[in-house]
This record gives structure tokens, C-alpha cells and sequence, in this order.
């Protein structure tokens, strides 16, 4: 009676679900498959890939993070690699093909525990107990202070980062502007230090010229022209006004009716209009500013009294431009008209000036005297040149920031990664019970960069491997791969350098995800099957999902 008792649905016919041993596969296979596309991005003989993006745009590009951006992807698991691809490049800038290869490489070491019954849980406490000993290693055997007053020191380390880059043939450009734009904006406040980038050096694109034509601006440009035609297209010494209000009449927030009674009211409601303005006119040339910036619109009246007392008047300028002009003229930006007073005109710009490029006008605030803003102002064949060459820049500028903050650095080409390796193996010798079989494997694991260095520049990798595994045998800790050539070197002399907090952050972020991914024992999908007939399908990254 009770023999053939019908299944229990607890979820909706609609959802996919898939359990077990059967979905961490599917997830390394993710892993693997996302590190496979970006494989051939690390190193300077890096290929570049070209993405076509839903709107019909071209990306060319071997950054990581730029390259997995484009990409769409199904199955959850690739997509929380993607993710850290985006975490590195926020965090540090720099090592997002690093981490993605290595990410992929450290979930496949899981694959042989997991076939032979090893519980992922007993996996994970070796992955964070190696993740540790790395830490340890990097920082008190392997990484080495940098002396931030000596200027080469740091260019070496700047030229490393750019050194795999499609800017690499400019690299002294590159290492100078990125230098140039980390110096003028840092800021010492209280003993901290502040390096905002991302806020205060813009890049500006101007299609055009040559690369070598690209330069820093003590500065601020912008993509502006003057709101009349007689204002002043150069001023000496300009005494800088930056508004956030309106220099127009204020129109009502929502619908306004007004109810005339003579047919002079009319006339009347003009004049205050037309009063208010003077008004508002008549403040601002009482502080006798001779350039004024505001976020919002200028009315052809205001122009007038403005071009009647020689101001020049720039409009809607974006709330971003318009702090960096406060950072690099002195000046602070008003709201309100009737409360300008005499310090809130900024006097440490030199020279203002409107210059035309091509068809377009663009206004240079320049010459200013210690400036905590910059533009960096690229030239450059074509718009895809330009923006390939403006994510390499912003990767340089990080690894500068990076170094002015944390003055460390350690070997690169895969000389880190064989010194780690090397110092965690002799320590899981010591290692007893089951765990040390995943941490050996972890710490194998880091291989993966110096023999995909080697692949891409067409060496032999197993010859190459087993020199290097002997050098770094005998105590040479800091010979690794030319990437140029697929020699083994010894990277002190080749001066090949790596931010201590770009590795820090890739190794932690690699081994983070792999063990996030290793726990996940169940995906549930609210995603409806295609067709009843559907022999569930697994839910891993196939080739044409890849390509979608």
C-alpha cells in the first residue's frame, strides 16, 4: 500500500535545480573556461583581443578586466569571476589577467581531492591556511622597500606595469605622465595621505596628432567653448568665479499660472525678470571676477551685462570639472549669487585660453601655480587607439599611487610566484594529516603565471620551468622569466619590478574566490527549462555561451 508513493515537488516545475558533486564541476569547469579566454593576455608578448559590444563598438584591448566586461556570460560561477576581475581593477589597478588565470588555476588543483571524496570543506581550511603563509612569505621574505626619493626606482617599477601594455613602445612617455599626474595630486592632510586618481587627473582624448603629443596639463581642459562671441578668448591671470547656480531667470518647479488684469502687468513681470537678473549680474561684477564657470545655463541677458564688463562666462560645466577647477584655481564654488565675497575668487591660474583641435574648442585653465588637479591630455590616431591607450595609463597611474602609498615592491615575471611556491612546499613538508595535499596543490597552483609567460612568448615551457625551478632550488630568489624572450633571468638586473599590494591582492582575491566557489554545493535557476524534452543540461559555460 505504501510502496509506491508518489514524489514530493517542493519547488516550481519552472525551476532548474542542480546539486552535488555534479555543480563544483561544473564550476571549475566556469573557471577554467574564463581563465582560458584571457590566457594569452598576460606577459609582453600579450595578443590582443578585439570585442564587438551590443551597440556595434570595437574594443581592442588585452586588459582583463576590459576584456570580461564585454563578455556575456550564463553560468553563475563565471560571472563572480568576472566580478573579481572589476574588484582588482577598483582595489589596485593593475593584475586582473593575474588574477583571473590564477582564480581558474587554483579551482582545477580542487578538481582530483573532490573525485577522490575529500570534503570541500577539509579543501578550504588548506586554501586559507596556504593563503596565509603567502601573506606572511611575500611580506617579511620576498618584498623589498623602494627608496621613493630616488625617481628611478619607482620609473622601474611604473615600466614593468606598461612594459605588457600596447603602450609599451611609448614607455617613457607613459611612466613620466603617470608619475607627473600621482605627484600633483596627492595631498598630505594631517599626516594621511590622499591619492585620488580617479576624481582629480581626467583623462582627455583628442583624436589626432601622434602619441608622442600626449602630455600632463598643470591644469584643467575642457571641451567648452565662451557663451558670446565678443567675450575674451585669453586672460592673463584671470581672477576664477565657479558658480552652482543659475545666471537666468528662475523659472517655476512645477506648472505656474498667472492671472493678468492691465495689459501693462505683463510688461511689468519681463521688467522683474529682467531685474533679477541685473541683480544677479551686478553681485558677481561686484567682486570683479574676469571668468566665471557655472554648472548651469547663462541667459543672453546675463551674457550681455557680463560682456559689458569684460567677463568671460563658461556654462554648464560638469560638477566633477568644476571641483577639479576649485582644487586647481583656488577658488570655491558658490550657490548663491548675494553671498560672494573676496576669497572665494581663485588667483593661482596663470593663463586661460581657447584653443581649437579639429572642429572642436576646448578651454585650457593652465599655468597654475601648485595645483592639486590635472588633465592628461592624449593624442592619438583613432578613438580605439585612444581608449586602449587610456586604460593602460589609468593601470600605470594605479601601480604609481600604489607605490606612493605602500613604498614595497617584489620581483616580477614569475619570480614571485616560483619564490612563494618554493617557500610553502618545503614548509607543507613539515604538514601532517590529509590537508596538505590541497595546500601543495595550491601552492603548485602558483606556477600557472611563469608557464603561461613562457607559452606566450614561445618557449619551451617544461625546459624552462625546470631551469627555474633549480635556480629558485638553490636560493635565488628573485630570477623569473623574460617575457620578451622566455629566458630564465634574474630580475634584478632586468629590473623588473611589481607593487607588493597589486600581488597581496591578487592572491587574496584568487584563493577568496576559489573557496567561495568550492562552496556552493547547490544552484537553483528561476530561469524556465527551453522545452520539456531538455535532458538537464549542465549548467557550465559551453563554447557558444562564451561567444555570446
Amino acid at each position: 500500500m505504501y510502496g509506491r508513493q508518489a514524489p514530493i515537488i517542493v519547488l516550481n516545475q519552472n525551476i532548474k535545480r542542480e546539486s552535488g558533486r555534479k555543480v563544483q564541476v561544473e564550476n571549475i569547469n566556469a573557471g577554467k573556461t574564463i581563465a582560458d579566454v584571457i590566457r594569452t593576455c598576460l606577459g609582453p608578448r600579450a595578443m590582443l583581443k578585439m570585442l564587438m559590444d551590443p551597440m556595434g563598438g570595437i574594443v581592442l584591448t588585452n586588459d582583463g578586466n576590459a576584456i570580461l566586461r564585454e563578455i556575456t556570460v550564463q553560468h553563475p560561477a563565471a560571472k563572480s569571476l568576472i566580478e573579481i576581475a572589476r574588484t582588482q581593477d577598483e582595489e589596485v589597478g593593475d593584475g586582473t589577467t593575474s588574477v583571473i588565470v590564477l582564480a581558474g588555476d587554483i579551482l582545477t588543483a580542487a578538481q582530483p581531492f573532490l573525485d577522490q571524496g575529500m570534503h570541500p570543506t577539509v579543501i578550504i581550511r588548506a586554501y586559507r591556511q596556504a593563503l596565509e603563509d603567502m601573506i606572511v612569505t611575500l611580506r617579511d621574505e620576498i618584498a623589498t622597500p623602494i627608496d621613493l626619493t630616488k625617481p628611478e626606482q619607482v620609473q622601474d617599477v611604473i615600466k614593468a606595469c606598461i612594459g605588457t601594455k600596447f603602450i609599451s613602445k611609448w614607455s617613457d612617455l607613459a611612466v613620466h605622465i603617470a608619475e607627473e599626474a600621482v605627484k600633483t595630486v596627492s595631498l598630505e592632510d594631517h599626516g594621511r595621505k590622499e591619492i585620488d586618481i580617479k576624481r582629480y587627473a581626467k583623462v582627455e582624448k583628442i583624436p589626432g596628432g601622434r602619441i608622442e603629443e600626449s602630455y600632463v596639463l598643470k591644469g584643467i581642459m575642457l571641451n567648452k567653448d565662451v557663451t558670446h562671441q565678443k567675450m575674451s578668448r585669453r586672460i592673463e591671470n584671470p581672477r576664477v568665479l565657479l558658480l552652482d547656480c543659475n545666471l537666468e531667470y528662475k523659472k517655476g518647479e512645477s506648472v505656474t499660472n498667472v492671472e493678468l488684469m492691465k495689459d501693462e502687468d505683463f510688461s511689468k513681470m519681463l521688467e522683474q525678470e529682467e531685474e533679477f537678473i541685473m541683480k544677479v549680474c551686478e553681485e558677481i561684477i561686484r567682486v570683479k571676477p574676469n571668468l566665471v564657470f557655472t554648472e548651469k545655463g547663462v541667459s543672453d541677458l546675463a551674457q550681455h551685462y557680463l560682456v559689458k564688463a569684460g567677463i568671460t562666462a563658461i556654462r554648464r560645466v560638469k560638477k566633477s570639472d568644476n571641483n577639479r577647477l576649485a582644487r586647481a584655481t583656488g577658488a570655491t564654488i558658490v550657490s548663491r549669487t548675494d553671498e560672494l565675497k573676496e576669497e572665494d575668487i581663485g588667483t593661482k591660474c596663470g593663463l586661460f585660453e581657447v584653443r581649437k583641435f579639429g572642429d572642436e574648442y576646448f578651454s585650457f585653465i593652465e599655468q597654475c601655480e601648485d595645483p592639486k588637479a590635472c588633465t592628461i591630455i592624449l593624442r592619438g590616431a583613432s578613438r580605439d587607439i585612444l581608449k586602449e591607450v587610456e586604460r593602460n595609463l589609468q593601470d600605470a597611474m594605479c601601480v604609481a599611487r600604489n607605490i606612493h602609498l605602500e613604498p614595497h615592491v617584489v620581483p616580477g615575471g614569475g619570480a614571485v610566484e616560483m619564490a612563494t611556491s618554493h617557500a610553502l612546499l618545503e614548509k607543507s613538508k613539515s604538514m601532517t594529516g590529509v590537508e596538505q595535499w590541497p595546500y601543495r596543490a595550491v601552492v603548485q597552483a602558483l606556477e600557472v603565471i611563469p608557464r603561461t609567460l613562457a607559452q606566450n612568448c614561445g618557449a619551451n615551457v617544461i625546459r624552462t620551468l625546470t631551469a627555474l625551478r633549480a635556480k629558485h632550488a638553490a636560493g635565488e630568489m628573485s630570477w623569473g622569466i623574460n617575457g620578451e624572450s622566455g629566458v630564465v633571468v634574474d630580475m634584478k638586473e632586468l629590473k623588473v619590478w611589481e607593487p607588493l599590494t597589486v600581488k597581496l591582492q591578487v592572491y587574496k582575491t584568487a584563493i577568496e574566490t576559489a573557496i567561495l566557489l568550492l562552496r556552493i554545493d547547490d544552484i537553483v535557476s528561476g530561469s524556465k527549462k527551453k522545452d520539456s524534452g531538455d535532458n538537464h543540461q549542465p549548467a557550465g559555460p559551453t563554447e557558444e555561451s562564451m561567444k555570446e
